[in-house]
């Protein structure tokens, strides 16, 4: 792992990382949090060591001493993702967004199928592996979509208490079905009521993804990075639909 090495490398032992959870390949974040266990302190700038040692896409931005045993992963009581999407081709959004050059989306259609969302727990239909988990409850507490002022860019934010292996870029791959006509909501919410019926599952591109923001009982931090807002401008030209 590129952090445990740079970290093994300025404090001259091997060191582990838990993080908060795992990522796709493509998949960005805007907020993640790891923990690691040291034995002895630091007196020097362990920040600015180990950023100088990392990759451009890669930056810590906070070091926080913690009292306890704190669990990066099975702490966090909230996580939440944003799903960006560009309808138009874009060389500077590429690798940024994803692009699905669709017209016509029947956007009132995908926001009422995501706020089906909120009504059920078990998401085994909506996990690439779901016999890999002990359980595929999950509890979302938020699911909307929203549109710029051009109509061109769409987000889809979801939050929920854990996700499963995939599990927000499936959904979004059935949400963008809804829109397109491909499949309605009374399907859709048909492997919600019937989460173990086998169905062809198609995940979202990941490039679009990112984990945006994760919650514990004990830190509650706004992110640092605020580039996925920069995606189409100001923030508050995000409306919901």
């Amino acid at each position: 792992m590129v952090v445990e090495n740079a970290l093994s490398q300025v404090i001259k032992i091997p060191m582990q990382v838990i993080g908060c959870g795992r990522t796709d390949a493509h998949v960005h974040a805007n907020q993640f949090f790891f923990h690691m266990d040291a034995n002895e302190p630091w007196d020097y700038d362990l920040q600015f060591r180990v950023n100088k040692l990392l990759p451009n896409d890669i930056a810590i931005f906070d070091i926080i001493p913690m009292e306890g045993l704190p669990h990066a992963r099975f702490d966090a009581v909230q996580r939440s993702y944003n799903y960006f999407i560009h309808t138009y081709k874009d060389p500077f959004l590429s690798n940024f967004s994803s692009l699905y050059m669709a017209q016509g989306w029947n956007l009132q259609l995908m926001q009422r199928a995501a706020q089906l969302l909120l009504k059920y727990t078990d998401y085994h239909a909506f996990c690439k592996m779901p016999d890999r988990n002990e359980h595929t409850t999950c509890n979302i507490s938020a699911a909307n979509f929203y549109t710029d002022g051009t109509g061109d860019n769409l987000r889809f934010n979801i939050s929920a208490n854990r996700f499963l292996g995939k599990m927000v870029r499936i959904i979004v791959g059935k949400l963008l079905d809804i829109g397109a006509g491909k499949l309605s909501i009374d399907e859709f919410e048909h492997y919600l009521i019937n989460p173990h019926l086998s169905q062809v599952i198609k995940p979202a591109y990941p490039q679009g993804l990112y984990l945006s923001k994760i919650t514990y009982p004990y830190l509650d931090l706004a992110p640092r990075s605020n580039f996925s807002q920069m995606l189409s401008g100001e923030s508050e030209k995000w409306k919901q639909v």
